[in-house]
């Protein structure tokens, strides 16, 4: 079974007024912001099969075993265990964190227990699931990612020279690990509200004198004091110096593990991730922020961040992560390239981000793509043909020999 879909365009503040509409080929600017296109099954915003109307998800209930095949079905039950995203970042998300797997079924109970309804603005956890991660840029795409390593953390404050941050830098050097990191990041999120927007205004006055002249952390001063300009008096923006920044050009991408702390700050990508819309936010956002259950699953342990590039399996370039429940790969073709088998080990979706693609199966009539376009196709399809030009991406779970 191959099959076009119909996704669902969440139209988050955030969102692009033109990115996804140029995706598609399809009018801009758009009236509304366009945040994220949608391609799986999660019930919050399920996509459809164009022929039918049927939700992904019901089609998927009907005959798990044909469309899961039989490992999945196995590890996930009748659920698709991935969810595709293309991403539209027209200004910054709020900083957040996804928890684990234990961390997710036991703050889900803990929010049925207490009666919170699902839809509830103050409700922490949407399901049981956990969330890692990753993105591929389309194009030039920054995020904060994780928390830097203290020595390099210490010598942005003392270039950025505060006063009302020498307290914090002082927590640092004294322990200069993630128990320091730890103990800033608390204090932070816990200061009272006059003070927190008194030191935020602060920052973002600093940042924006000195970004001009730094040599080092020029880009790092440069956003923060954007994010102070969007979110004036929010504590996020000093917490997100402590933070790694990262500028992505066209085809790398960063993984995000459980716990890891960041925020997409500007651009366009390819997002896959565990079925999950768990989100648990630090700053940057007027929505509902629960300081003690983001501090009980963020991990604090400082990172090196690097842009994930794709290794080269044949024409196929795959993002190798640790997980279990997806891979994203893709493959780029020329015109007059020679049509690709793909052997299928389970439920796949297919989207085409540039040129046009055909996709084909013994007894299943050709479907063509183009930008935009996405396919879910089924285990049962075995054999999948795929001929055309331009960039294709490929979501599935990952083979057991990639994880």
């Amino acid at each position: 079974m191959i099959s076009e879909l119909e996704n669902v365009i969440q139209a988050y503040a955030w969102g692009s007024h033109s990115a996804l509409a140029q995706l598609r080929g399809a009018p801009h600017p758009t009236e509304r912001p366009e945040a994220e296109l949608w391609m799986g099954a999660h019930p919050l915003a399920p996509s459809r099969i164009k022929l039918t109307g049927a939700t992904l998800g019901a089609v998927i209930d009907a005959a798990p075993a044909e469309h899961l095949g039989p490992q999945v079905q196995r590890d996930y039950g009748a659920k698709l265990p991935f969810l595709l995203k293309v991403l539209a970042a027209g200004t910054p998300l709020s900083l957040q964190a996804h928890p684990s797997l234990a961390q997710a079924r036991e703050g889900f109970a803990a929010d049925e227990a207490a009666g919170i309804p699902l839809d509830a603005p103050h409700r922490n956890y949407k399901d049981q699931n956990h969330k890692p991660e990753i993105i591929c840029a389309l194009g030039e795409f920054w995020a904060l990612c994780g928390f830097r390593p203290v020595p390099r953390t210490l010598e942005l404050l003392a270039e950025l020279g505060l006063p009302e941050l020498a307290p914090y830098g002082g927590l640092l050097a004294d322990e200069p690990n993630e128990v320091g990191i730890s103990k800033v990041f608390s204090a932070l999120m816990r200061t009272p509200a006059e003070q927190a927007r008194a030191l935020a205004s602060a920052t973002t006055l600093a940042c924006l004198e000195k970004s001009a002249k730094s040599t080092r952390f020029a880009d790092e001063l440069r956003w923060v004091a954007r994010l102070g300009e969007l979110y004036p008096g929010d504590i996020g923006v000093v917490s997100s110096l402590l933070l790694n920044l990262l500028r992505l050009e066209a085809g790398e991408a960063v993984y995000l593990p459980a716990g890891n702390l960041h925020a997409y700050l500007d651009g366009t990508g390819v997002e896959l991730m565990a079925s999950s819309d768990n989100v648990l936010r630090g700053g940057l956002t007027p929505k509902h922020i629960n300081v003690t259950e983001l501090l009980r699953v963020l991990d604090f342990r400082p990172l090196e961040v690097a842009p994930l590039r794709a290794v080269a399996h044949g024409s196929e370039h795959v993002y190798v992560t640790p997980v279990r429940e997806f891979c994203l790969s893709y493959f780029e073709r020329s015109a007059g390239s020679p049509s690709l088998s793909v052997a299928l080990e389970g439920p796949e979706i297919w989207l085409v981000t540039q040129g046009s693609f055909e996709l084909s199966a013994a007894q299943t009539p050709p479907l063509t793509l183009r930008p935009g376009g996405s396919a879910f196709v089924s285990a049962a399809t075995g054999m999948l043909s795929v001929r055309g030009n331009g960039r294709i991406f490929r979501a599935r779970v990952a083979p057991q020999a990639a994880v």
